[in-house]
């Protein structure tokens, strides 16, 4: 299984993978998160949103909301997350997380209109519906939502703990998109992960959802888990069409255990051997394709008609924190413990622990840890780092009217590094336009990685690892 028809938007090419196939970042920012630095604190946050607010409303707003506890642990998480059946921690989160909430919302009032919310974790759902409720209207409050038709109101949920009553009383909370995970069918995979999850539970969840009139609803899949086999991931994937989710996340399980010790759980033994799972992916690829999914980019499938796929046709896709988005151009402010937040030209991370993020709170300050101010250069090569991942093409004369650079000359080094990536069939470059191939979409974190000038540099000063260049941090790029 080498090749996909040409036909489809994105083509397969086993051989290649392997040969480039490395680790490297997944572009959710850019720099990303390992670049953020400690000298950038809640009073360089206030700097940034008083810029914001001199510039006077501007565009929709993005919320991220993280609630990191979760009731058992899934072996290949590599997610930040509370593990605990101590109900009484989440009431202690939210009293803090409300406070949070209330600061933000002050320092943006009259500014925007929030278009988009995602709830992640963890396990949004481990609240209770009364604390849902009294979340939800705590936002309300604080900040001032587009109605229901306009905005996109996401949550990630759990099928196995959120039964179709509860995913009604979501939708009348205000939710309007739904995120189930899976990551996988098969009885000894989920037993391998530690995450039993009957196939009917799931249909279930999906079925309220579409009669409780969700407009999206989105599977969470992964290959490369332990036990799993090509048979067994076309059987899942069988079941991922019949079931026809919106949206489809097909994500490369990372084993990283040196990082994320609930992975230290699953036994070597059990993994699939790194051509099997180039197979699976060709496999899965070639399922969805044919089952009439659009290949968005990354690990992101979306039918025709979806938002994502209407987006990237018309040039409008971005690319943020929760992964590809409808969404450009809004600043994303990222509530809870360790949440990253993309206000004007800067990146800031919450505090990861919650001692830590509490004790900032009881202070009177936001818990901002650590963060970056994007340069110029930061955010030139943002800019052609998020239309190669979004839209796989850039045009060079948009980019020169929008920056005063002659790209030829500017990126000469990098255009030198793309002649080897040229030849390998992945890109073309003829002075007007970078375009990425179908071959080449599989590998557009290699491609992106050209213009990366941070890879390879020591970390920030306070990190462990100072003046060190980096070790093995970043997943594999395929």
């Amino acid at each position: 299984m080498n090749t996909i028809a040409p036909a489809y938007p994105v083509q397969f090419d086993a051989g290649t993978i392997a040969r480039l196939s490395t680790s490297g970042p997944r572009y959710t920012s850019y720099p990303t998160a390992d670049r953020f630095t400690a000298e950038f604190r809640y009073g360089d946050f206030l700097e940034a949103q008083a810029g914001v607010k001199m510039r006077g409303p501007r565009g929709p707003l993005s919320l991220y909301v993280h609630i990191p506890f979760c009731e058992s642990i899934c072996y290949y998480c590599g997610c930040n997350k509370i593990v605990t059946r101590d109900r009484t921690k989440a009431a202690v989160y939210l009293s803090y997380l409300k406070q949070e909430i209330e600061m933000q919302g002050k320092l943006f009032a009259g500014l925007h209109q929030v278009d988009q919310l995602h709830f992640g974790g963890g396990t949004p759902t481990y609240l209770t519906d009364r604390q849902m409720e009294e979340l939800m209207a705590h936002l309300r409050r604080h900040f001032a939502f587009a109605p229901d038709s306009a905005g996109e109101y996401s949550i990630e949920i759990d099928p196995r703990t959120v039964s179709p009553e509860r995913v009604r009383t979501l939708r009348a909370q205000g939710f309007n998109r739904i995120s189930l995970g899976v990551q996988d069918f098969d009885p000894d995979v989920q037993q391998a992960v530690n995450r039993i999850q009957p196939e009917a539970d799931t249909l279930a969840v999906m079925q309220a959802a579409r009669e409780a009139g969700f407009r999206s609803i989105s599977i969470d899949l992964i290959y490369g888990l332990p036990k799993q086999t090509l048979e067994t991931m076309r059987q899942t994937i069988a079941k991922v069409v019949a079931a026809s989710p919106d949206r489809i996340s097909l994500y490369n399980y990372a084993h990283m255990p040196h990082l994320f010790k609930p992975q230290r759980r699953i036994s070597e033994d059990d993994m699939p051997a790194s051509g099997v799972k180039l197979d699976m992916l060709a496999l899965c690829i070639n399922q969805l394709t044919q089952a009439g999914y659009v290949y968005i980019g990354m690990d992101h499938f979306a039918k025709p008609d979806d938002d994502l796929a209407v987006a990237q046709r018309q040039g409008r896709l971005h690319r943020n924190f929760q992964g590809y988005s409808t969404h450009a151009d809004a600043d994303l402010v990222a509530l809870g413990v360790s949440a990253i937040s993309s206000v004007g030209n800067t990146y800031s991370q919450n505090e990861k622990t919650l001692d830590a993020y509490y004790g900032q709170l009881e202070l009177g300050r936001l818990p901002v840890a650590r963060g970056i101010r994007l340069d110029n250069d930061d955010l030139l090569r943002r800019h052609v780092i998020q239309q190669l991942m979004c839209n796989f093409e850039l045009a060079v004369a948009s980019l020169e009217q929008a920056y005063p650079i002659r790209f030829d000359h500017y990126f000469a080094k990098e255009l030198a590094q793309l002649k080897a990536l040229e030849a390998d069939g992945l890109v073309t470059y003829d002075g007007a336009w970078l375009a990425v191939t179908e071959k080449g979409r599989l590998l557009i974190r290699n491609i992106c990685m050209v213009f990366d000038r941070y890879l390879g540099l020591p970390r920030p000063a306070q990190d462990s690892s100072a003046g060190q260049v980096q070790p093995l941090r970043f997943s594999r790029t395929i």
